[in-house]
């Protein structure tokens, strides 16, 4: 979770002004995987109940109800701001609809900042849960953290389903990975006849049957094309006779029956790790077109999972004032240092959403390859000698700028508009 700076802080802050601090409740919560701990105080800073811990479980979170109810019950209280610390998934029972009272307002937490706090407190070194609770209520009444929203079931949906797209993209690299070192033990000098080995019909054929170069090389090239084309594979004679020469050349290793038992096994792996990724992407086809973010597709180089992705990353649009903090949120920034008049920049900052930032330099990719406008700026950057990553970032800059627009318009990609 990320924090949105200015305009969501003085929407907090709105909210509780001309308010007697006594009567605004603070109830900072720092969860755990099966327990948490809360203490209940008010903008004062007073301390109304000392920290308790809680099970997460319904009869822990009627404890937590009730402690805070019977705060309210001996003075009148105009609002009630929990306030919780992400936590990978461990929070997210905490933040669900319907969990704590519907008036009480729950904000979400960046860990970041909770570990900045510790150090502003003179707790740089300690931490605790005592220790993360001040830290949590002081960020809280300064009316920091995001107000915690529902998204609708399609968006849910979508945040879930590339989020586990994600993962197994992943382990798929990895496994393409493990699969080639396994490939170089049983038929060495393979994996050099063709751009991709496991990413073409022709490889995959080759790693599924061929793994053993000697079957190879008394098939020969014309046997092994009639092979090939009974598979409905087109292997042009050329290629064929490069794959037969390697077979010919191919030095046995003392590994390559090992190798070739793994072999099989983590083929069967990848084509179950293929079939599940391209049932997400056909979920995907469906759920992008039903949410906001389906205008994003008319932009050159943008298709479902591009659109996507930056859909999970973003979440609900009107959490984001401005195209400039939800770039801020993905890290995207660069870090600076200024002192005694002198400035020194560094690479990008990185404190934000993974997810977000991979999403936008997906989507500055995606210009790159297929946007004239985008090609032509990026081409002027390489020209003034800037390096790839630099281009790249900078058209995630732009691509975040044409995404936020289009979304909150509801507009399609206009080229003469972002020329």
């Amino acid at each position: 979770m990320v924090h949105v700076h200015g305009v969501q802080v003085q929407r907090l802050v709105a909210q509780t002004r001309g308010v007697p601090l006594e009567q605004l409740l603070v109830v900072p919560i720092d969860v755990g995987k099966h327990q948490a701990m809360a203490l209940v105080g008010d903008f004062t800073g007073e301390l109304l109940v000392r920290p308790f811990r809680f099970s997460m479980t319904r009869a822990g979170v009627a404890q937590l109800v009730g402690r805070v109810r019977g705060v309210c019950a001996q003075r009148p209280v105009r609002l009630v701001r929990v306030g919780i610390e992400a936590a990978g998934h461990y929070h997210r029972p905490l933040t669900s609809v319907g969990v704590l009272p519907g008036h009480w307002q729950v904000v979400e937490l960046n860990p970041a900042h909770v570990t900045a706090q510790r150090r502003v407190n003179g707790q740089r070194g300690v931490k605790t849960d005592p220790v993360d609770l001040a830290a949590i209520g002081d960020l809280v009444v300064a009316g920091r953290g995001i107000v915690v929203g529902q998204l609708d079931q399609t968006m849910g949906e979508l945040v879930g389903l590339v989020a586990h797209r994600d993962r197994r993209v992943q382990v798929r690299a990895a496994l393409k990975n493990q699969l080639l070192g396994q490939v170089d033990r049983c038929f060495p000098g393979l994996s050099g006849c063709l751009s991709s080995l496991l990413d073409t019909r022709v490889g995959r054929l080759l790693v599924a049957e061929f793994a053993d170069p000697a079957r190879l090389a008394r098939l020969g090239a014309r046997r092994f094309q009639a092979f090939a084309a009974h598979r409905g594979i087109i292997v042009r004679a050329a290629v064929a006779q490069r794959l037969v020469d390697a077979a010919h050349q191919a030095i046995p290793t003392d590994q390559a029956d090992v190798a070739r038992r793994v072999l099989a096994d983590d083929l069967a792996l990848l084509e179950r790790l293929d079939t599940q990724i391209a049932a997400i992407d056909q979920r995907l086809e469906v759920l992008v077109p039903a949410t906001a973010f389906a205008v994003l597709c008319s932009v050159p180089g943008w298709a479902t999972i591009r659109v996507a992705r930056y859909g999970a990353g973003v979440g609900q649009l009107g959490r984001w004032p401005s195209a400039h903090q939800l770039y801020r949120a993905a890290g995207l920034t660069p870090t600076l240092y200024a002192s005694a008049g002198r400035r020194r920049d560094g690479a990008i900052s990185r404190e934000g959403s993974v997810a977000l930032r991979r999403a936008l330099l997906d989507l500055g990719i995606g210009l790159w390859h297929c946007d004239p406008s985008a090609r032509a700026y990026a081409a002027s950057l390489r020209a003034r000698g800037k390096p790839g990553g630099v281009i790249a970032t900078a058209l995630a800059h732009r691509a975040n700028r044409i995404a936020y627009a289009l979304v909150r318009d509801q507009a399609v990609y206009d080229p003469d508009r972002w020329r």
